[in-house]
């Protein structure tokens, strides 16, 4: 380990700070561009030991777990928080430009669609049974040692002002001092608390968590590794008016004003489109909602999101048809003569992206396409196939749903 003084040269796409030296990049946190820093150095990792010239585009954390001075340690939740708003947004929205650029990609990139705090409907936090009672928060950035967090600026107020709750549940199913997971998603009906990694959870534990939630109010179902333990209500959630029930510990957007601003876009890109296909379509995110103006035929993999999907377009009135496909798309795409009877498709992919979907997608004869992403270097990917067959990309938008993350949503649109 050495000890120097850095120039800091701009943002990572992790959101640490760079600095450029002979010996190549040094990465370090909690940094900005402009400033001057004392580092511990350990190969291309610096640790901020002080700072003579700080950024103007500095400001005060909204977090005290956050950063270095966190008076209860470093959260890893967060990584942006001490930058100013207008430094956040240029980041967040040229994570998506750059990842455009390095596919030769320059099409219009809108405006950032930015997150405030209070907004995270969806947390998923690290818990553990100590000798002191129930450790619940986040993990510190790059260890095992749990943060443990009495309020989170991000999250709803349904969730934060109900820890004391998770904790009591989450002491009820623990078995053992080893860490574990939960999910908690607040839904209409209530918190819905998915565990995982608890391990040989018996008669003991599930009459414990019993107790504790029929104690308590406010909590909808609490699963462990996908099984129900309890559910005094079914959890649900709504899209574009559509009650639907999630799969325990399934996707769902983690900010339902993020998802409202996507679901617009995907909605004004499809136009009068009479016949629309989404895929990776998950519970429903977009197809009950396309199912307001056109027929749906919507595609996943994951059997229970499925069924949830199918369950609320049944019994929904004013929807147009929809029809369902269980179809694991990454072994399966949909294949161009199957694509041709659709008007416009819509893709949603975990962050691996839909690179053999797109290939299809590229021989078929489609007139819109709206790609959707969490990851813009395999959107980036798949926007390159398709623009190499013909397509043209009308506009791409960046919509910050991870607030002070290195994570950037974007939605794109392309036509023939």
């Amino acid at each position: 380990m050495t000890t120097e003084t850095l120039i800091i040269a701009r943002l990572g796409s992790g959101g640490d700070g760079i600095a450029d030296t002979p010996a190549g990049p040094v990465y370090v946190p909690f940094t900005l561009p402009g400033e001057t820093v004392a580092v511990a150095r350990v190969k291309n990792h610096g640790t901020v030991m002080s700072m003579s010239v700080a950024s103007p585009e500095r400001i005060t954390p909204a977090c005290v777990h956050f950063g270095p001075d966190g008076k209860n340690g470093t959260c890893g939740g967060c990584t942006l928080q001490h930058a100013g708003d207008a430094l956040y947004h240029d980041f967040k929205r040229s994570l998506v430009v750059n990842a455009l650029k390095s596919k030769g990609l320059t099409p219009d990139v809108a405006p950032l669609v930015t997150a405030a705090p209070g907004q995270r409907r969806r947390v998923t936090f690290t818990a553990r049974k100590t000798e002191k009672g129930m450790l619940l928060g986040f993990n510190q950035a790059g260890s095992h040692h749990i943060v443990s967090i009495e309020h989170c600026p991000i999250a709803s107020d349904g969730i934060v002002s109900r820890l004391d709750a998770i904790r009591q549940v989450a002491a009820a199913i623990a078995t053992s001092a080893e860490p574990f997971r939960v999910t908690v998603l607040e839904t209409l009906t209530g918190l819905d608390l998915a565990f995982e990694g608890v391990k040989k959870v018996g008669t003991r534990e599930r009459h414990a968590v019993t107790e504790s939630v029929l104690a308590l109010r406010g909590i909808a179902r609490v699963t462990s590794d996908g099984e129900i333990l309890i559910e005094p209500m079914k959890p649900e959630i709504e899209f574009g008016g559509v009650r639907v029930s999630p799969p325990s510990g399934g996707f769902t957007q983690a900010t339902k004003p993020a998802e409202e601003a996507m679901a617009d876009l995907v909605l004004a890109a499809l136009g009068k489109a009479k016949r629309v296909a989404d895929l990776f379509a998950g519970s429903g995110t977009f197809a009950l909602r396309i199912a307001r103006q056109a027929k749906v035929h919507a595609v996943e993999g994951e059997e229970k999101a499925i069924k949830a999907l199918d369950h609320a377009a049944r019994n929904t009135q004013g929807l147009k048809p929809v029809t369902i496909e269980r179809r694991d798309l990454f072994r399966r795409p949909l294949m161009a003569s199957e694509l041709k009877v659709y008007d416009a498709v819509v893709f949603d992919p975990p962050r691996a992206g839909a690179e053999d979907q797109c290939k299809e997608l590229a021989r078929s004869g489609v007139k819109t396409i709206v790609a959707v992403s969490c990851n813009p270097i395999s959107l980036a990917r798949d926007l390159a196939i398709l623009t190499a067959a013909g397509y043209r990309i009308r506009l791409v938008t960046p919509i910050d749903q991870f607030l002070w993350s290195a994570h950037v949503e974007a939605v794109a649109v392309l036509e023939k």
